[in-house]
């Protein structure tokens, strides 16, 4: 049983989960002002782990074919029949009971937005297939963590609350650039099978220049937003956060290293912008 639900974690990648999560409580600590309660704390993990899990599983469920035709993802579980379609249904329909119910006892507001989020999260493995927007629109599905803990302790989300959609803008941008760059493993793959990204539409070097782009536009937004919302605490998080996206370029562009520019680094981010607010929220300027 514990093999079968280890087996289960992995499907999902609840590692990647864990590094996410922290831009849901960012939303929520600036829209208190401080600490939101426990309660909260088990409702945002609950939606947002909920949610993501049924994300992966569509993700996983609708490549299925052709991750089975890809070298580097034919041994996942799908393809390699370790997990059934059945029990890959039955996954992603757990992640939403938990994702629904968590945002019907979050507050009303919280669960009247909840089907738009469920609703990119399945249309995005499609994209692919017609646009290289797709990796925006991935960005799309994790910018609505930091709105989502912003509603989930005001209950409202209007115009005055434009640094919290700003950030969540920066946060869109972010992943597209990281996505952009995972995207370069398949590279070869995605042109033979028409499939659509950055860089196989227009080569490496394009790529990692609109990644670049991508992540400059991050940092500006983000930072925009927490010196509106933090005052002069935000300075030392954006400096740490633009040598760590500094990093993360010369590690691909020089390492040729991407695996440790995806995960390592871009879970490091998120964690530096969750402490950067606890520290402009507790110790304001």
């Amino acid at each position: 049983m514990m093999k079968r639900l280890r087996m289960y974690a992995d499907f999902i990648k609840i590692e990647h989960t864990l590094f996410a999560l922290p831009f849901a409580y960012a939303g929520a600590f600036l829209a208190c002002g401080g600490w939101f309660g426990w309660r909260l704390f088990f409702l945002i993990l609950l939606a947002f782990t909920g949610l993501r899990t049924a994300a992966m599983s569509f993700n996983r469920i609708i490549d299925r074919e052709i991750d089975a035709l890809n070298p580097r993802t034919a041994n996942r579980h799908l393809p390699a029949g370790l997990i059934s379609l059945k029990e890959a249904y039955a996954i992603a329909i757990f992640g939403l009971i938990v994702y629904f119910t968590s945002a019907y006892l979050i507050n009303d507001l919280a669960f009247e937005l909840s089907p738009i989020p469920a609703i990119v999260s399945y249309v995005y493995p499609y994209l692919k297939r017609f646009t290289c927007l797709c990796h925006y629109v991935l960005g799309l599905n994790l910018a609505f963590a930091p709105l989502g803990g912003w509603i989930a302790v005001t209950n409202s989300l209007t115009p005055k609350d434009w640094p919290i959609i700003l950030l969540s803008v920066g946060v869109m941008f972010w992943v597209a650039g990281f996505d952009i760059i995972y995207g370069l493993q398949d590279l070869e793959f995605d042109r033979k099978m028409g499939l659509h990204s950055v860089g196989a539409h227009f080569g490496v070097d394009f790529a990692l220049n609109v990644s670049a782009l991508s992540h400059l536009t991050f940092f500006t937004l983000v930072s925009l937003s927490l010196f509106e919302l933090l005052g002069g605490t935000a300075v030392i998080g954006s400096i740490l956060m633009s040598a760590l996206l500094i990093y993360e370029h010369y590690v691909v562009r020089f390492k040729n290293d991407v695996q440790k520019a995806f995960f390592n680094v871009n879970a490091t981010i998120s964690v530096v912008l969750l402490l950067t607010i606890i520290l402009g929220v507790f110790l304001p300027s």
